[in-house]
């Protein structure tokens, strides 16, 4: 079917396409028992321009196609759903009380088994420098299900890359404003989603070392590019981000999350693909990096995730698990329950 693409805020970001996903070869679940605790979803209403919604009954639906053992989630921030009204450092407190709302829908049993967001990872700015404490505080107060933030330092000077928008400047993670509300989230005991791209590694290991009693998770295999300026570096791009994950991974209080590539990476190209890929060969395009990053961190510090429905552009909901599943197809039983539930409980406190 052809495929019309407008231009992306996010470079290689748009809206999933019904219509090509439901062309996925089918293909039965790997290892359907096994219970998954996904550590990274989004949800939202409408989003950085498009109007596309993703909310839990949504998620559901996916989970239900894929019929993988999802048993929790982790809500993690994506600068939806801000307050409209009041100062602007609490304006980001509206995402977690949503969140916290469609949390509290599911736990009355309302889509089944599932408790969707069971923990809670929001934004506040840490540039606010100490100022940054009591909006932590306050964040802390709206739920107990928040158990730390994400402040992205994504910064990219070629604009096919594609910024987050609260990095809006290179390393973000050095300057002292920035440390100085870190220093605060460090105080009350919050971990640190990190989302860099590979050439900012050595940002989030400096960070890692200047804190190490705070867990820092790293995203989305740290961040490797494949596109614009790096198309057709593959060999190269990876030497690269091996010596820099290398480093990060000397740091014991870093944590690796496994996927989150489908755009970034460009290991392939789903908008010229006919279908989506079977979990086979998605497996084969991600397994230098996910494989990587299991024998440098281990089992106990690596966890899968979705990135829905970000990911879900280029992959449907059971090629993605069913690929993962291959992935740690090798893996013992005890490091599989690490990979896929284990290391997400532990590392984001979540209770059953």
């Amino acid at each position: 079917m052809a495929r019309r693409f407008p231009t992306a805020p996010f470079g290689r970001i748009y809206p999933p396409e019904p219509e090509w996903l439901a062309l996925a070869e089918p293909e039965p679940r790997i290892g359907p028992d096994l219970p998954i605790v996904d550590p990274h979803h989004h949800l939202w209403l409408g989003y950085a321009g498009r109007t596309n919604r993703y909310l839990p009954e949504d998620y559901i639906a996916d989970v239900g196609q894929g019929h993988h053992n999802v048993v929790a989630t982790l809500y993690v921030e994506c600068e939806s759903m801000y307050r409209a009204d009041g100062p602007e450092e609490l304006k980001p407190l509206g995402e977690i009380e949503a969140a916290n709302g469609f949390a509290a829908m599911s736990a009355s049993g309302a889509f089944g088994q599932i408790r969707i967001a069971r923990g809670i990872v929001g934004h506040v700015d840490l540039t606010l420098g100490d100022r940054a404490g009591a909006v932590l505080e306050a964040a802390m107060s709206a739920t107990t299900r928040f158990v730390g933030i994400r402040h992205a330092a994504s910064f990219h000077p070629d604009p096919r890359i594609g910024n987050a928008r609260v990095a809006k400047r290179p390393g973000i993670y050095r300057d002292e404003g920035f440390r100085a509300g870190f220093r605060q989230l460090a105080r009350l005991g919050l971990t640190f989603d990190a989302w860099a791209y590979h050439p900012q590694l050595d940002d989030v290991t400096d960070l890692a070392r200047a804190f190490p009693s705070t867990t820092i998770v790293m995203n989305h295999c740290g961040g490797p590019l494949g596109y614009g300026p790096y198309a057709g570096r593959r060999d190269d791009t990876f030497t690269e981000w091996k010596a820099r994950v290398t480093a990060l991974a000397r740091c014991p209080n870093v944590c690796m999350k496994l996927g989150g590539m489908t755009n970034r990476l460009a290991a392939f190209d789903y908008m010229a693909l006919p279908r989506p890929l079977t979990s086979e060969r998605l497996a084969g395009h991600w397994r230098p990096y996910i494989e990587t990053c299991i024998e440098l961190f281990g089992p106990a510090r690596s966890m899968f995730e979705s990135n829905f429905p970000v990911d879900k552009m280029g992959v449907p909901f059971v090629t993605l698990w069913n690929a993962f599943k291959r992935l740690a197809s090798g893996a013992s039983a005890s490091e599989k329950q690490a990979l896929f539930a284990g290391t997400a409980r532990r590392v984001y406190r979540l209770s059953d």
